[in-house]
């Protein structure tokens, strides 16, 4: 199983560059997302490799702005419940007077 989870995880790596490559492309033009990608290579900074994936596929791809958020940051669809989660159980454990 872990050799198609791998696969499976290269081919959505290569598809947020694709992505990020459309977005940054769009906006400031082909030398900026050369720039960016190779920039975020050499330094392993991915935020702007996950910008540009964000308006690669809301902009260039024309999907809708929360599924477009959700490709290009997935890790944000688990950690808003999680916060909001453990906000309410802040809130219900309260000590009572």
């Amino acid at each position: 199983m872990q050799p198609i989870s791998s696969i499976f995880f290269l081919i959505y790596g290569i598809t947020q560059i694709f992505a990020c490559y459309a977005g940054v492309d769009l906006h400031f033009g082909s030398l900026w997302a050369w720039v960016v990608i190779i920039a975020s290579f050499v330094f392993r900074f991915s935020l702007p490799i996950t910008i540009g994936a964000f308006f690669g596929a809301w902009h260039v791809w024309h999907w809708h702005w929360v599924v477009a958020g959700i490709f290009a940051a997935p890790g944000l669809a688990l950690l808003v419940p999680g916060m909001f989660l453990s906000l309410t159980e802040g809130v219900n454990n309260r000590p009572t007077k």
